[in-house]
């Protein structure tokens, strides 16, 4: 008996040995990929015993495959966010903040759709590591990412810059949109204190807003909020 099958890999070299084992010889074709026997132009007369037991096998190996090309994709995924992650506070990290905000400019190039970025900096965090230590240092750092993170849009994203620093990149948002969101974001940070064993205090930020230009250079773009908001603090200082 002679099988024609199509030659479509992963599927073909597995259906090649199945049907080998049930005795056939089995011969490729460049065929579409339809569901049934017709994938491997059998007639009702070639669906003998050991052919049809093949095809369970073979029908098993697939699903078999199907299910760890699943897990593996899952795995991938999961990598992926992992390498985005900021390693102390459950934000975005600066390289994938970046990769964010050039996306976001594409789009704004694209579609004229206004976009902004916020930088914050914490205020006086080096006296919170000296006076209470760097463990509370670091709670300080994760009750302003959560801060954030409660108080924005799904659209938009929050990031660690690195050290005390933090983005907000907002989706939809002029300057004058941005710099009243910010302020929102700076009050509610203020308005939960922070508590760490015994000790409780209220965090104060620092902040300086960028509209997000088409095309624009997301380094240049974060680097003129970061000025701004160093601006901002040195008039209020």
């Amino acid at each position: 008996m002679k099988i024609t099958g199509a030659r479509t890999e992963p599927f073909a070299a597995i259906r090649k040995r199945a049907l080998a084992r049930a005795g056939a010889q089995v011969v490729a074709r460049e065929v579409a990929a339809p569901d049934s026997a017709a994938f491997l132009g059998l007639s009702e007369a070639d669906m003998t015993p050991k052919v049809v037991e093949a095809l369970k096998t073979l029908m098993t190996e697939i699903e078999d495959l199907r299910g760890e090309v699943a897990m593996l994709k899952l795995r991938l995924n999961e990598a992926q966010n992992l390498a985005d992650m900021d390693v102390l506070a459950p934000v975005l990290n600066r390289r994938a903040f970046l990769r964010e905000m050039k996306r976001v400019a594409s789009f704004a190039q694209r579609y004229g759709s206004p976009a902004s970025v916020v930088f914050f900096d914490l205020d006086n965090f080096k006296s919170v590591n000296d006076r209470f230590g760097h463990a509370a240092g670091d709670e300080a750092l994760r009750a302003v990412a959560k801060r954030l993170q409660a108080n924005v849009r799904e659209s938009d994203l929050v990031g660690r810059m690195g050290g005390d620093e933090f983005a907000v990149l907002l989706a939809q948002a002029d300057k004058e949109t941005a710099v009243s969101k910010a302020q929102s974001l700076a009050d509610a940070i203020r308005d939960q204190p922070v508590q760490f064993g015994e000790w409780s205090a209220p965090l104060h930020v620092s902040w300086g807003v960028r509209e997000i230009e088409p095309g624009a250079d997301p380094e240049v773009a974060l680097t003129e909020a970061d000025a701004a908001m160093f601006l901002k603090k040195r008039k209020s200082a």
